[in-house]
């Protein structure tokens, strides 16, 4: 599947990566490369076209753009497999501004509500956009979910927003490679851990197993008594 995030699942820490969190976003020029390799040359095609389209006839026209019209095409032009990547460069290429993407999120269905999730990082440099992964949040609807914390969430939510994040997707057995800069978010929250261990406790009195993924949060959370150079004087966030 052509992940419109990337394809390999590093965690970033200061610049540093790590093992086990989603990447930052591919560029699209990279994005556009890993799809094309995917496609069948009928599809290809449609795609050139629609990219064309969107690229000379950005923004809204009447009631609907045809880019937009072009995103309702996607799944059935380019498979399920490469569906939301060629919804992300159609995004990307219509130059979709925060009303529009608003507007397709809103009236959309749920893949194309997905897509406007992943092109927030390539079209929304700031954190007008959180209202839209907040809704995205609130859904139990999984693959919404993982879409919802990429790497805008990574980037832009608040603390007490992004742990309850954290915390719905272990409710929904949506895995944590999905989450975004993990590992640097995650580390030495002191916070999360006591909700993770609260949460832990929970399911171990009912009798219910706790998902390998809440350990494995749990271990970055928890506070790292190890010396490891300079104690930041700002501290951490909260």
């Amino acid at each position: 599947m052509t992940h419109p995030h990337g394809t390999s699942t590093g965690n970033g820490t200061a610049g540093t990566p790590a093992a086990g969190t989603a990447p930052a976003p591919a560029p699209t020029d990279e994005l556009r490369a890993r799809t094309d390799t995917g496609l069948t040359p009928a599809a290809r095609a449609w795609l050139d076209q629609a990219l064309d389209e969107a690229a000379a006839h950005p923004g809204t026209h009447g009631p609907i753009s045809v880019w937009e019209l072009r995103l309702a095409e996607a799944g059935r032009r380019c498979g399920p497999a490469h569906a939301d990547a060629a919804r992300v460069l159609i995004l990307h290429a219509a130059r979709a501004d925060l009303d529009a993407l608003t507007r397709v999120y809103r009236q959309g269905t749920a893949d194309e509500r997905r897509a406007v999730l992943h092109a927030l990082p390539h079209l929304v440099t700031g954190p007008d956009a959180l209202p839209l992964v907040e809704d995205a949040l609130r859904t139990n609807d999984t693959r919404l979910l993982a879409a919802a914390v990429g790497p805008y969430a990574a980037g832009h939510l608040a603390a007490h927003a992004w742990r309850h994040a954290v915390l719905k997707c272990l409710f929904t057995g949506v895995p944590v490679d999905n989450v975004a800069d993990l590992g640097r978010r995650a580390r030495g929250d002191a916070e999360l851990a006591r909700m993770l261990g609260d949460y832990a406790a929970e399911r171990t009195a009912a009798g219910r197993q706790v998902p390998e993924d809440l350990h494995r949060v749990l271990a970055l959370s928890e506070p790292d008594t190890a010396p490891h150079g300079p104690v930041d004087p700002h501290g951490k966030e909260s």
